[in-house]
C-alpha cells in the first residue's frame, strides 16, 4: 500500500514541529517536505505532487486564500487547515465542502488517512 505524501506549510516553525511531530512516525504517512514560505507553496506543490497540504487556519470564518488555488489547480490534493489558537481544524474537499475535525493527534491522523470524524459540516 503506498503511504500518504503530506506537505506541512504552516507559517509558525513550532506549528510545523507540532505537526511533523505527529505524522512523522507514522509508517502509512511520508512526509515530503515543510515550507515556511507560502509564496512557494504553488511551486513546491507542482513539483512533489502531495497527497495532503497541511497549512495554518488563520480565522475560522473564512477559507484561506491559498485553499482556492489548491482546490482550482490541484483537485486531487486534500488540504488540512490547522487552527491551533482556536484549537479547530477544517479538512477541504475539491468540491469546496469543507468539515471540522477533531483538533487532535487522532483526529488529524484519521483525516490523512481518509477517516475524518466531522464534529459538525460546514461551509466556507
Amino acid at each position: 500500500m503506498p503511504k500518504i505524501r503530506v506537505l506541512v506549510a504552516n507559517r509558525p516553525r513550532l506549528m510545523r514541529d507540532l505537526v511533523r511531530a505527529t505524522i512523522s512516525d507514522q509508517p502509512d504517512i511520508e512526509v515530503l517536505a515543510e515550507i515556511e514560505d507560502d509564496s512557494k507553496l504553488a511551486e513546491i506543490i507542482a513539483e512533489l505532487k502531495p497527497d495532503f497540504v497541511i497549512i495554518a487556519l488563520d480565522r475560522l470564518d473564512e477559507r484561506p486564500a491559498i485553499c482556492d488555488y489548491l482546490l482550482a489547480h490541484h483537485p486531487l490534493i486534500k488540504v488540512l487547515a490547522v487552527a491551533p489558537e482556536h484549537d479547530d481544524s477544517v479538512f477541504f474537499w475539491a468540491d469546496i465542502r469543507s468539515t471540522a475535525i477533531e483538533s487532535s493527534e487522532e483526529g488529524i491522523l484519521n483525516a490523512l488517512r481518509g477517516k475524518p470524524t466531522p464534529r459538525y459540516q460546514r461551509i466556507i
